[in-house]
């Protein structure tokens, strides 16, 4: 395919022609496409089904350890999640508590606490303007709950090894910086796993602040779409090596396992943090919910189990990034006008196109009946400063669903491309 840019004014002019009738045509079928947010389909929840039957008056409410699930208590979770999350995560189960379904919301929490009770120090509410470190692009709800409570967001730029991290090194010189977001496998839109150098540099970090932490959401732990799925090195041994170990604080879920909305959360940290993090829990709740735990813990001994059930969920989604992939690669390679990433696990595809071609890509698949991520969504504040990127969710729709919406995708960023490259022209 020839490269845009190289084209002469005729040309662009007959291609434009060309897509623009390509583009109302799919106007003209009215369709009601949505690849905004990394939900898991209908199919990738009914492998869970059985776990409903897994707790009930015929198999009983206990646990292993005999606690009556129904029941108030176990502040920080039942002792089989603790061991299964311990395993995943290659952490001891004593550091780790179990929630409810939403690792956002004990990110949200430990923040909070942070804000108004200290991490090991003064509240950070106290310390006048406090900042946060957030890769870009990155995952929009990480950079929301920092800006709600008013921190001073700081992109660094993301590599194909993780952040940039000469610039991390650089930025907690700063003791107002106290934290950074981190999505270290198959990160949120890039799909990159973090090698072990930017590892290995992030638990050797020598911050200003002594109260610095690292939000490592391991989101995508066992989330392959292949055999060979990536290897992530494990940042708290890295940390305990160095002399380290309050430095990272680490969240998981199984909300993109079994049931977003049902699912479990833990968070995991240092003997010193978690003592911490109980202290505090104890005045917030008695205890989370057991009864969904105990379903879990029974459907998921091992991490063995959890990582067959997920080849399945593999064997659901290979066949929808593929197709959005084939078609990017068939549609827009060799134009110059976008590049994309290829990822090997997680929930997204980040697309890269024209500069300032973003937003207009975004309205023209929005006018078409094909709904995404707003332009931006992955960058602190919403706001990309190239406007060239957009995330791709291709977990939700069905494939043939994805065919149309990956078309309706690479028509309107012809549209949007020749649109701004002849506009450009004229200005000259």
């Amino acid at each position: 395919m020839s490269d845009y840019l190289e084209m002469s004014d005729d040309e662009l002019s007959r291609l434009f022609k060309t897509v623009k009738s390509e583009y109302e045509h799919m106007r003209s079928l009215h369709l009601s496409l949505d690849m905004s947010r990394g939900k898991p389909g209908f199919d990738n929840m009914d492998l869970s089904g059985e776990m409903f039957d897994l707790v009930g008056n015929d198999t009983g409410f206990k646990n292993i350890s005999g606690i009556d699930c129904r029941n108030y208590g176990g502040l920080d979770g039942l002792a089989e999640l603790k061991n299964l999350f311990g395993e995943i995560l290659g952490i001891s189960p004593e550091q780790i508590i179990v929630g409810g379904n939403s690792s956002l919301n004990m990110m949200f929490d430990t923040i909070a606490q942070a804000m108004t009770h200290g991490m090991g120090g003064e509240p950070w509410m106290k310390q006048g303007e406090i900042k946060f470190l957030c890769p870009v692009p990155g995952y929009d709800r990480h950079f929301a709950i920092t800006e709600y409570f008013g921190f001073k967001l700081i992109p660094v730029a993301m590599t194909d090894e993780g952040p940039d991290m000469d610039e991390v090194e650089n930025l907690v010189k700063d003791p107002s910086v106290k934290g950074i977001w981190c999505v270290p496998k198959y990160s949120n839109p890039e799909g990159i796993t973090y090698s072990d150098t930017v590892v290995k540099r992030m638990a050797a970090l020598k911050p200003a602040a002594g109260d610095f932490r690292i939000f490592w959401d391991n989101a995508y732990a066992v989330h392959d779409l292949y055999d060979s799925g990536d290897s992530l090195l494990n940042l708290y041994d890295e940390c305990v090596r160095l002399g380290n170990p309050d430095l990272p604080i680490i969240f998981t879920s199984t909300s993109k396992i079994t049931f977003p909305g049902a699912g479990v959360a833990a968070e995991a940290a240092s003997p010193n943090n978690v003592a911490m993090l109980k202290g505090r829990m104890k005045y917030q709740t008695i205890g989370p919910d057991k009864l969904n735990q105990l379903r879990h813990a029974r459907m998921f001994k091992t991490a063995d189990d959890v990582r067959r059930h997920m080849k399945k969920h593999a064997d659901i989604l290979r066949p929808k990034f593929e197709c959005v992939l084939s078609e990017l690669q068939n549609e827009l390679s060799g134009t110059g006008i976008a590049r994309w990433t290829n990822p090997r696990g997680g929930y997204f595809i980040s697309l890269w196109v024209m500069n300032g071609c973003a937003k207009r890509v975004v309205q023209l698949c929005a006018n078409a009946g094909m709904i995404l991520t707003p332009a931006g969504a992955p960058f602190p504040y919403g706001m990309d400063p190239d406007d060239s990127n957009i995330r791709i969710a291709p977990s939700y729709p069905s494939v043939e669903e994805i065919k149309k919406a990956s078309s309706v995708l690479c028509c309107a960023v012809k549209y949007a491309a020749l649109e701004k490259i002849i506009a450009d022209r004229k200005q000259k």
